[in-house]
């Protein structure tokens, strides 16, 4: 099934991203996917989103393998991560022929982060570029990115939206936006799309934060603002490791309450592949997430 398929339905759509073990070759790295899909399974996900790890030839075969597990163990539509910036025109036809021949429609279109050598190549310098050419190539579906408080390297929030716009012409059919701890940016955001004529579904990206290490990095690598209220949650709790944690939980629980009640299109959440946060996030929303 294309996800695209899953907003024409009358309740949020529901979903998570998963990681790849860094070395899929390895004997007990099948077990840890199926682990957390164990535990995902049990709120029934709408899809599952495979992030494309590492380099060189098991990067694309990890990202399929894992991908097609999900669909065929687990009967859960999922959506493989393609980043433009570590891929040549070459490698990306291997990656779709990969794709088709497991079954697999739905592809994230990204440009990715710039490896620190550079670009492995300049073939789709925007992820716009990316999403024209595998629309080009087959019968997948097209999802894309988006950053409520804008790209990192956007200048403004303008050049934001007017890029936007061209990776949704290009043929993008659904959004999944980027982490964020602030939901008045995302409605803002949202406002900001309808403006633009930017029509297609938003999916919101949930992140519990763990730990003040990783709140700290996240504000730092893609530039989102800490609310008072959350950084008042880390003062508080910076050195206490559990409370840190569970209030991280229900600080993520929160965001995704209110963003229920104010009718977004769905949920996207980044569970870091911690089955054990994913359960307490079900568990905590598992009622309102179907209502």
């Amino acid at each position: 099934m294309k996800t695209s398929e899953l907003f024409k339905r009358d309740r949020p759509v529901f979903s998570f991203e998963v990681f790849p073990p860094r070395n899929f070759n390895r004997p007990n790295a099948e077990q840890r996917v199926c682990a957390t899909m164990d535990v995902l399974q049990e709120v029934n996900p709408d899809f599952v989103s495979v992030t494309y790890r590492g380099s060189g030839p098991d990067a694309p075969k990890a990202t399929i393998g894992i991908a097609k597990i999900i669909r065929e163990r687990y009967q859960t539509e999922s959506v493989v991560h393609l980043p433009a910036a570590r891929l040549t025109r070459a490698d990306v036809d291997n990656f779709l022929a990969m794709a088709e021949d497991a079954g697999i429609q739905n592809i994230l279109a990204l440009r990715g982060d710039i490896p620190e050598g550079g670009r492995v190549s300049d073939d789709f310098h925007y992820a716009s570029d990316l999403v024209r050419y595998i629309k080009s190539k087959g019968d997948f579906n097209v999802s894309g990115a988006c950053y409520p408080e804008g790209h990192p390297e956007s200048p403004d929030a303008l050049s934001d939206i007017q890029s936007l716009k061209i990776k949704v012409d290009a043929g993008t059919s659904e959004l999944i936006s980027q982490l964020f701890f602030d939901n008045e940016a995302f409605f803002r955001f949202q406002d900001r799309c309808k403006f633009a004529g930017i029509n297609v579904p938003i999916e919101a990206g949930i992140m519990p934060i763990m730990t003040a290490a990783q709140a700290k990095r996240m504000q730092e690598m893609a530039r989102v603002n800490l609310p008072a209220k959350l950084q008042g949650v880390l003062h508080r709790f910076a050195d206490k490791p559990d409370a840190l944690r569970d209030a991280g939980i229900a600080y993520a629980v929160d965001q995704i309450v209110d963003l229920l009640a104010h009718g977004v299109d769905g949920i996207h959440l980044y569970t870091m592949d911690n089955p054990e946060v994913a359960a307490r996030i079900i568990e905590a929303t598992r009622n309102i997430i179907r209502a």
